[in-house]
């Protein structure tokens, strides 16, 4: 400012110049406004002001100073503020006390404290304005009332304020002498009319009563009028309560005391609400009589008239409603934390009010992160309260308020769909950024907001959803955040929706009893004819309460389980959430602790957990339904040593990749079972599963994206042994037996599934190397190369085409020497790995090359099935014509059907022609490997002994295609012309030695290893069936050479082979081995001995009994077994009855003995024809005197039998035949005693006698010189032979070892040896059909030797399980 503006205003403050100018008030105020505030910039000096400035302008000072306190108290600059507190110090006026701020005032000490100072203006001005005393209504003026209530009521549009209406109010009430609490009741009733002009009686009621008590008071007489019965309490009244609540002018305690009815009431009522709910349901469960139904009915309408009188008003319920409306949640919060869970959000109006919240704050977060795209929505408008929840704007933001009202709202977020629909969408846009976001920065906030919404999905989404009728699109909306979890917190919250949700509301637990009421009236109808239409009542059931339905559902299959097949149709109209809770279902029921996984005889597995294994295997093949977690129960299971649940995974397999185990096997598909993939599929299951390749992919995926595949392979490797180990001895054996197969049948199947579905890439990258399975995971032996095996293959394969792509050559010589090549490369690491697998010793006598390839082929590598794929072929080929020929299919459907078949025949012929190659490059491989397979270091008897427990045992009895490959193994090996290989021996040890063996099997076991007995047979029958063929496989092979000491002689003399004859002979004494062992099993009495043995004579039947006699042996202990288990074992006589029928089938197909083997006719026996049996017969002998030494004989043969079966191997030709003849003289010595003494009982003059006598004594002569020759022909003793034997037979022992080792018989001796015997073997024998007859009186040696065998093997107990059979063989 210049100076002549200083001046003039200098001037103007001394009126000089008033006269000569005509300048106004607010000039003067203006004036001086910038006078000062010059003084304030330090512009002019304060003297210089002060010394100008007039006393009698106090007014127009107090003014501007005013104006300037509240300027320079804003400003930073604190020179500014001491400049004008230097000029108001300087011009004290009285009047300031009444303009300036109290602070202001303190600071210029015009006042000693300014608390003190506006407590003292309060009082002040209360004793002016509102103190009245004692007014008397009778002075009160009706005018003034009027009056007021045309100010309160007038237009508020205009100019007018709550300050202008004050002041009216204030002369009205001085005027009239008006009762300033009437006032202000007036003013309220006035609001309470005009609910809408919120902003101006709200700040008229702050101005006007700052007394809260007395402002609740008023409010609390108001709502008292209304507690009245059938009085309602107007929505107005709960506004302007709530609206005063919300701006602070009322506290929440004083206003609540008013409000009815009592906290206690509200939770009375409630406890009432859940008795009547669980009355209901009660009532819904239970049967009731038609009378009693009446009754009931009669209650439930006087309960309805009751309910009818209305009550009066819950007020706080009311309040609550209005202060969610406007937007007040704290105080809303308060009331409800007053009452029980849910109780508030149970009446439709509030849970709506509170939902319309919950929209206005999740607005702006829902438009940014969770519309789905094309979605439009109408737009939400903010309410216009600041003190409102804040909308959220992330993910954070709903921490804040929006989880808790959630939480509050509960089960009742049903009533708004559309809200259910929001913050789930809102759920998955969150799963999206936190799968998406791997900062770890923010990883503990994502963590928190996860377990919000997990917990937000539990307490109101599951629960909402339960009250939703029939809303399958909210169910698939929620499934769209569901499977963004892991199954496990899916599965958590399935369980507390299905165990403790219900139990939270009493509409809850209505509603619960409501869908068991209706599923058991869906339950009650379901046929198979109405599928469709009860399919679609359990649908809309579900939608809502899946776990209550799914539940009961399940109860009912348990029971019945015949309903398996419509349930299973009928679910095809559930949304994908309830097939996830389906699958919960299902898991909490096989865990249930409550049932018994067993039936109450403890031998088999319970029916309940068949039923839930089939419905698993059927509901997870046909419905795209999560097997994650059914899969990692299993591996719990297996995990803590409990094999029940592997029923589960064997039908889940089954179903979905069509792989079918079984050992009732057809030989058409055992045949089929030998080729390729096409061909198992075509004709190698009793049902052609099709369909199966969508299945068997979803279990391919969840195996290998949970790291599945390989441990529930390993567990169940394990668990097989473990079942006999750990669980046994608390099981019956029966049912130790059927869980064993249970186990190892599912792990053939479970492997089967993994080598067929899993890529090389994939299996080689799981399956560990073979020494790592059985030394790290304890894996048993056969069970680690059946899961290594299919590694090989991939490997050879793989290296094989590598080969072939690296040297292109198209000649089959090349590529038959790169594919050894490439098998040299793959398996030399695993010949390296199985020596760790057993002892050194092992190695002397077989090579590990021997013992990998031995253990790494399969029937794939050994033959091609052509017949099996021929009659594939043919039967497409009829389906063409019959296809063709049919006209009712249409053309386009024909045309279909008819290039599917052709394809199919086309994929056929391809792959057989694919493994013809592959088998003609294995068998070469083979045929350059053989001469290194086995060594020379020991005996052949030690050879065929490891090769026996260490291959052909463990493997034959695996599985059905195992027994069948290990007979072809064994005759390839004879074909290969392998050294060192006694295919005889072998064959001899395997029919000679079968009893332990099958004692120690289970039930599939002994069908198995049957089988591998029957193929071993049919082997064997063919050779005996025509010499030609037996000279052209068998003879100069060295499987057949008699000469047992492990040497390099390969082809040998011609009287070291074992020629034709002499062969029948010993395939004879197979059979009476077979016999004599069969009768043994079935006259022990055990269960497991002879269900065994019937299945393995069941197998074995088409190749065996051949022999009249020994058939009629085996018909009449059958036909005992009958007779004793019809009553006592039901399925012992089925299975006796059944190879019963089958055995007099195959009679016509039996011969007698001579025609079976070279026999002269003997001469016609005196004794009757049914006093002569074969083995174990149960015929009388003709005199009773004999029954004593008849017992101790046939004990004694049997001892005999099995020490022959055991230790004895088939010596050289003349030993062979010689032993024929001597073990059916032991087997039937009981028989020639019975002869003998009937001879001495019998008259002897008449001729007939003397010639029998005759006979007798030329029998008994013979029998001599038969012993003789055994006796020198035997051969060397094996090792482990002579390890056992006692001392006192060392010099026996000895003159073996020099016949042969060191003077061994001279070839034409040893022919004329084994003529002799053979002849004489004849002459003894008894025509008479069904008998054998035994020779005559044995040598003294003969007999002390026999009984030190006796006793040698009576000293040892009998084995129970496989392991021991592996010793007896050592």
């Amino acid at each position: 400012m210049n100076y002549f503006s200083v001046t003039f205003f200098i001037l103007v403050l001394r009126k000089t110049w008033l006269v000569l100018l005509s300048v106004t008030p607010t000039d003067i105020q203006t004036a001086l406004y910038e006078l000062c505030w010059q003084v304030v910039q330090g512009n002019l000096k304060l003297d210089l002001v002060t010394s100008e400035l007039r006393e009698d302008m106090p007014s127009v000072l107090a003014d501007v100073f005013s104006i300037l306190d509240l300027e320079t108290s804003a400003l930073e600059e604190k020179n500014k503020r001491d400049h004008y507190t230097q000029l108001v110090g300087a011009c004290l006026v009285t009047i300031l006390k009444e303009r300036l701020d109290p602070e202001t005032l303190e600071s210029l000490g015009l006042i000693k404290q300014a608390h003190q100072f506006n407590q003292k203006i309060v009082k002040i001005k209360t004793k002016l304005f509102y103190k009245q005393q004692k007014f008397n209504l009778l002075r009160e003026e009706n005018e003034g009332y009027a009056k007021l209530i045309t100010e309160l009521g007038q237009d508020l549009s205009g100019n007018i304020t709550s300050h202008i209406v004050l002041e009216s109010i204030k002369s009205l009430i001085g005027c009239f002498n008006l009762d300033p609490n009437r006032v202000l009741d007036i003013i309220l009733e006035v609001y309470e009319s005009r609910s809408d002009q919120d902003e101006f009686f709200l700040s008229l009621i702050k101005s006007y009563m700052c007394e809260p008590l007395t402002l609740c008071h008023i409010l609390g007489f108001k709502f008292k009028f209304y507690q009245e019965p059938n009085e309602e309490t107007p929505k107005s009244l709960y506004h302007i309560a709530a609206a005063l609540l919300h701006y602070n002018l009322i506290e929440l305690e004083d206003l609540y005391v008013h409000l009815m009815p009592l906290d206690a009431a509200i939770i009375e009522e409630h406890k009432r609400d859940i008795s009547e709910a669980k009355q209901i349901a009660r009532k819904l469960v239970m049967v009731v009589l038609p009378s009693e139904k009446s009754e009931d009915k009669e209650k439930d309408k006087e309960k309805e008239e009751e309910k009818n009188d209305k009550p009066p008003d819950n007020q706080k319920l009311g309040l609550l409603e209005a202060l969610l409306r406007i937007g007040d949640w704290h105080h809303a919060q308060s009331i409800m934390d007053q009452m029980p869970s849910f109780y508030a959000t149970s009446h439709k109006a509030i849970a709506l009010a509170l939902c319309q919240l919950v929209h206005l704050t999740v607005e702006p977060l829902y438009r940014r992160a969770g519309v789905p795209k094309g979605a439009r929505g109408c737009v939400m408008h903010p309410l216009r309260s600041k003190r409102a929840p804040q909308p959220a704007e992330s993910f954070e933001d709903l921490r804040k308020d929006t989880f808790s009202m959630l939480c509050y709202l509960g089960p009742h977020l049903s009533h708004d769909p559309i809200l259910f629909a929001k913050i789930v969408r809102l759920g998955k846009a969150f799963m999206k950024e936190y799968q998406s976001d791997n900062r770890p920065e923010v990883k503990d906030k994502m963590d928190t907001l996860l377990s919000c919404f997990l917990s937000i999905a539990d307490q109101v989404l599951l629960p909402s959803l339960s009250l939703m009728e029939c809303n399958a699109c909210m169910s698939e909306e929620l499934w769209g955040l569901f499977k963004l979890f892991p199954y496990q917190h899916r599965y958590r919250l399935y369980g507390q929706w299905k165990n403790e949700t219900y139990s939270s509301h009493p509409l809850l637990v209505k509603v619960k009893a409501q869908t068991v009421d209706r599923a058991k009236y869906i339950m009650k109808r379901l046929t198979k004819e109405n599928v469709k239409q009860s399919g679609r009542q359990i649908g809309k059931l579900s939608h809502s309460n899946p776990t209550i339905l799914f539940d009961y559902i399940l109860s009912q299959i348990q029971w019945y389980d015949n309903l398996i097949s419509p349930v299973v149709d009928s679910l095809k109209y559930l949304t994908s959430l309830n097939y996830d809770v389906l699958a919960y279902c299902i898991i909490e029921a096989l865990a249930n602790p409550e049932k018994e996984k067993m039936k109450h005889d403890d031998t088999t597995i319970s029916s309940w957990l068949q039923s839930l294994a089939s419905l698993c295997g059927a509901v997870f093949r046909k419905y795209p339904i999560e097997l994650a977690g059914l899969l990692q129960y299993v591996t719990n299971q297996l995990k803590a040593g409990k094999s029940f649940d592997l029923l589960i995974l064997k039908e889940v397999v089954q179903k979905m990749a069509g792989i079918e185990i079984t050992d009732e096997m057809t030989s058409e598909q055992l045949e089929a079972m030998t080729g390729g993939e096409q061909l198992k599929a075509e004709g190698g299951y009793f049902g052609q599963i099709r369909n199966t390749k969508k299945s068997s992919q979803r279990l391919k995926e969840v195996l290998l994206d949970h790291e599945l595949a390989l441990p529930l392979c390993l567990l169940m490797a394990q668990q097989r042994n473990g079942v006999v180990f750990l669980e046994g001895g608390e099981k019956h054996l029966k049912l130790v037996g059927h869980l064993y197969d249970q186990c190892h049948d599912t792990l053939v199947q479970f492997g089967g599934f993994l080598a067929s579905n899993l890529s090389t890439e994939d299996y080689i990258k799981r399956v560990p190397s073979i020494d790592i399975l059985c030394n790290q995971f304890h894996t048993p032996h056969d069970a680690a190369f059946f899961l290594s095996r299919p590694m090989y293959a991939h490997q050879i394969l793989s290296k094989y085409d590598e080969l072939k792509k690296a040297e292109k050559g198209n000649r089959q010589q090349q590529k038959v020497h790169k594919y050894v090549a490439a098998c040299e490369q793959v398996m030399t690491p695993v010949h390296e790995a199985v020596v760790s697998l057993h002892p050194a010793r092992v190695w002397d006598d077989l090579r590990p090359q021997f013992y990998a390839t031995f253990w790494s082929l399969t029937m794939y590598d050994l033959a091609v099935p052509h017949a099996a794929y021929e009659r594939e072929v043919n039967k497409l080929k009829a389906q063409i014509k019959q296809i063709e020929e049919n006209p009712e299919i249409p053309l386009n459907k024909k045309k279909k059907e008819k290039e599917r078949c052709t394809a199919l025949q086309e994929k056929l012929q391809e792959e057989e022609k694919k493994q013809l190659e592959h088998v003609q490059r294995v068998l070469h491989r083979l045929k350059l490997e053989k001469d290194n397979w086995l060594l020379a270091k020991s005996t052949k008897n030690e050879t065929i002994t490891k090769f026996l427990q260490l291959c052909l045992f463990p493997r034959c009895i695996f599985s059905s295609i195992d027994a069948v490959y290990c007979a072809r193994f064994v005759e390839l090996v004879h074909q290969q012309k392998t050294p060192n290989f006694c295919t005889l021996l072998c064959y001899d040890r395997v029919f000679s030695a079968i009893i332990y063996t099958v004692a120690s099997c289970t039930e599939n076991e002994s069908h198995r290893y049957g089988r591998f007995l029957c193929c071993m047979l049919e082997t064997v029958t063919r050779w005996h069936s025509d010499r030609a063929i037996y000279e052209k496989e068998c003879a100069n092979y060295p499987g057949f050479l008699t000469i047992f000491r492990a040497t390099g002689f390969d082809g040998g003399n011609k009287a070291d082979q074992l020629d034709y004859e002499n062969f029948r002979h010993v395939v004879h004494k197979w059979h009476y081995m077979l016999t004599k062992a069969s009768v043994h099993c079935l006259e022990t009495g055990d269960y497991t001995h002879i269900r065994n043995i019937l299945i393995v004579l069941t197998k074995i039947l088409p190749c065996y009994p051949k022999v009249l006699n020994l058939g009629q042996a085996l018909e009449c202990r059958v036909h005992k077994i009958c007779l004793e288990e019809k009553d006592k074992r039901p399925d012992l006589y089925a299975l006796a009855m059944g190879y019963s029928g089958r055995l007099k089938s195959q009679k016509v197909h039996m011969v007698p003995e001579n025609e079976f083997h070279h026999k002269e006719q003997p001469a016609r026996s005196a004794t009757p024809a049914s006093q002569q049996n074969g083995p174990g017969s149960t015929g009388k002998p003709a005199t009773n005197t004999s029954k004593t030494e008849e017992g101790t004989s046939e004990d004694g043969d049997r001892a005999k039998d099995k020490s022959q079966g055991t230790t004895k191997p088939v010596n050289k030709a003349n030993s062979a035949a010689a032993k024929v003849t001597t073990s059916n003289g032991n087997g039937f010595h009981r028989l020639g005693k019975e002869k003998k003494e009937k001879k001495e009982k019998t008259p002897g003059s008449t001729p007939e006698a003397k010639a029998e006598n005759r006979r007798e004594k030329q029998r008994d002569e013979r029998a001599g010189k038969e012993e003789r020759v055994v006796r020198e022909g035997k051969e060397k003793t094996p090792k482990a032979d002579r390890e056992k034997v006692k001392p006192e037979e060392k010099s026996g022992k000895d003159d073996k070892v020099k016949a042969g080792n060191g003077e061994p018989m001279e070839p034409s001796r040893e022919r004329d040896a084994v003529k002799e015997a053979k002849s004489k073997e004849k002459g003894d024998r008894s025509a008479v059909a069904g008998s054998l007859k035994s020779p005559g009186p044995r040598s003294e040696s003969a007999e002390s030797e026999r009984d030190h065998k006796r006793r040698k093997l009576d000293s040892h107990a009998s084995p129970s399980h496989s392991s021991s059979v592996k010793v007896s063989m050592a």
